[in-house]
């Protein structure tokens, strides 16, 4: 989908209380392929969610290395992926290592997913969670993981006042982007 068509459907849902103040903003380079597209969510003209990085692979190398070094970090590795490592090294690794190797793995997925939620993304990423939420129920969008679809379905005009104080806890456990268009959305009742 065109990024103006995009842009057009999703203001289409935003609340009539935050029409004026949060926009959708692209940028791509048409003569420069290999250069990436930066899009951002702004606030009374202010970026306030940048999704841009050019850096990525290198940023969540760094994360997987701050979780293995952090010793106050505590990875628990159950049997089964244990026993999954075992049979990916069709049974030469011994006891010990099978261990180190599974906690190196969850590590791994989880340095990912915290990269992910650090809402280090790019245009594509939020082409494809604009087109995802619009897709979906508002239900599904405000309890996915993804923090844009939160964020998409927490400035919908579908939110009533109601939903919107109802949430007040769950959002506390969200990621503070999402805390912060939640608490936009708020003061605009």
């Amino acid at each position: 989908m065109a990024w103006s068509k995009l842009k057009q459907q999703l203001e289409s849902f935003l609340s009539p209380s935050l029409n004026g103040r949060v926009e959708y903003r692209a940028t791509s380079y048409r003569y420069l392929p290999d250069k990436p597209g930066i899009c951002y969510l702004a606030v009374d003209k202010k970026n306030v969610l940048n999704m841009s990085d050019t850096a990525g692979p290198i940023r969540w190398y760094q994360t997987e290395q701050e979780i293995k070094n952090d010793p106050n970090i505590q990875v628990p590795v159950t049997p089964d992926e244990i026993e999954a490592v075992r049979k990916d090294t069709k049974g030469t690794v011994p006891e010990d290592r099978l261990q180190v190797i599974a906690r190196n793995r969850k590590i791994t997925e989880l340095a990912k997913e915290l990269l992910s939620a650090q809402a280090a993304l790019s245009k594509s990423n939020f082409t494809v969670a604009a087109t995802a939420y619009l897709a979906t129920s508002i239900e599904e969008s405000l309890e996915s993981r993804d923090i844009l679809l939160n964020i998409l379905a927490l400035m919908d005009r579908r939110v009533g006042k109601k939903r919107m104080l109802n949430m007040a806890e769950t959002i506390k456990l969200k990621h503070p982007a999402v805390q912060y268009f939640y608490e936009l959305r708020r003061s605009m009742l």
